[in-house]
């Protein structure tokens, strides 16, 4: 990482884009998963569309504007050397600033939404220690991802506060459905990453083994979900193709690893998780 850092700031001719778009490409489903999940089962609940639209363009002027404010900072790996891209750094910083307040000032208008502040508060909070978290090295670099994981996925919570106005048990449950898939995606692309050369059961045993331990506490608090009435099956299952895709790997031969197919791969666990847990929630309701 650091040595392809170093070749991007070695050409002046560099695309400008790599100092204002967003690299983590996976981010922008982990944001936008959340968000769709509990707005459309806030709305399917009788909320209303409205106040989502402006959340909606809050939450990614927001999520963008995380990039070129550490170029500007000079705390991102990728750092403006010229004066035409100090300059596209700074229109970038400077638009989206003013869209995320506009919006945000919308939601915010006379007193409305209040409860979208504690929302931001954890989301900020994430964000802090996932700084923090990624300055101490590639050790904590999971566990940064993991804790940024509750800064997006905060957006379900938050949708469903601002379509139906509350934040109830329903709410609370989008959220920790939200975060542990979430989590259990990102866990798997590392495990993918960090052991693409192995082929032995034993081999990725011991390699993946934290992991195998995750899926088993998931499967576990899933059923105690169900059996206290916080997630219907229907929403308990949008789990499922997770969790056998996860016990699939440790028993399957080696596979090359193909990022751009990993990707578009858990992408498609979203949809498929996404569809499932709103008519899950809605056909309960």
């Amino acid at each position: 990482m650091a040595h392809s850092a170093s070749q991007v700031l070695a050409f002046p001719n560099r695309p400008v884009s790599s100092l204002v778009a967003p690299r983590e490409h996976g981010a922008w489903g982990l944001l936008f998963v959340p968000l769709i999940t509990g707005g459309a089962i806030g709305l399917l609940a009788g909320g209303s569309w409205p106040p989502l639209v402006t959340f909606a363009i809050a939450a990614f002027a927001v999520f963008w504007l995380r990039t070129p404010v550490e170029a500007w900072l000079g705390a991102g790996l990728v750092r403006p050397q010229t004066r035409r891209e100090r300059q596209a750094v700074a229109v970038t910083v400077l638009t989206l600033f003013a869209v995320a307040a506009l919006a945000l000032g919308a939601l915010f208008w006379d007193g409305h939404n209040r409860g979208l502040l504690w929302l931001g508060m954890v989301a900020a909070a994430a964000f802090l220690l996932q700084t923090i978290l990624r300055k101490l090295g590639r050790r904590t670099r999971m566990l940064s991802q993991i804790v940024g994981t509750i800064g997006l996925t905060v957006t379900a919570p938050a949708a469903y506060y601002l379509a139906t106005g509350q934040l109830n048990r329903q709410a609370w449950t989008l959220w920790a459905a939200n975060f542990l898939f979430a989590g259990n995606q990102i866990h798997f692309v590392q495990l993918r990453i960090h052991s693409a050369r192995l082929n032995d059961w034993s081999e990725k045993f011991r390699q993946g083994y934290g992991f195998l331990f995750g899926e088993v506490l998931m499967a576990v608090a899933l059923v105690v979900a169900w059996r206290f009435s916080f997630l219907s099956w229907l929403a308990a299952l949008a789990f499922l193709p997770l969790l056998l895709r996860g016990a699939a790997w440790f028993f399957g031969g080696q596979k090359p690893l193909l990022v751009r197919r990993l990707g578009w791969t858990e992408l498609t666990y979203a949809v498929i998780f996404g569809v499932l847990l709103i008519a899950g929630f809605s056909l309960r309701s």
